[in-house]
């Protein structure tokens, strides 16, 4: 295990400050909230973040989201219990995720628009952006999830 290399909150608090502001809007868009944290929770996955994902299962659960449903997050796309919605949304976020491996397919855009307004689909690939960017912070400077749930 390793050590917080950084408290970025205090060595750029304007930073932070612009991040939580576009967060903000983001949780008040009008996405469904188990939405953005199955959205956030997969990102974390394919990034290795344990800060982001402590984070955001503790919250899904606090919203009523599932213990089976979050063990299967890993596997969404062999299972059966995640809406047409939501498996757009998960394979949006793999693609943005992993950009640079995938290129972002024209299958996974148009899953994806057939679900999402146009509107949902800025918020929705905004979210992913910003998931990804608390990602490489908190992998970067290394933040520490709490001890205890």
């Amino acid at each position: 295990m390793s050590h917080q290399r950084l408290n970025a909150v205090q060595a750029s608090p304007e930073t932070y400050k612009a991040l939580i502001a576009l967060e903000t809007y983001l949780q008040s868009c009008g996405l469904e909230q188990s939405l953005t944290e199955l959205i956030k929770t997969r990102a974390s996955q394919l990034n290795g973040c344990a800060f982001c994902l402590h984070m955001h299962t503790t919250d899904a659960r606090k919203a009523g989201e599932s213990e089976l449903r979050l063990h299967l997050l890993a596997a969404w796309r062999e299972s059966s219990l995640y809406t047409p919605r939501e498996r757009a949304a998960l394979g949006w976020t793999e693609a943005l995720t992993l950009v640079a491996q995938t290129g972002a397919p024209d299958a996974d855009y148009d899953a994806f628009k057939a679900e999402f307004s146009p509107a949902e689909q800025v918020q929705v690939t905004t979210l992913i952006g910003m998931i990804n960017v608390w990602n490489r912070l908190a992998v970067g400077f290394r933040f520490q999830h709490p001890k205890a749930a």
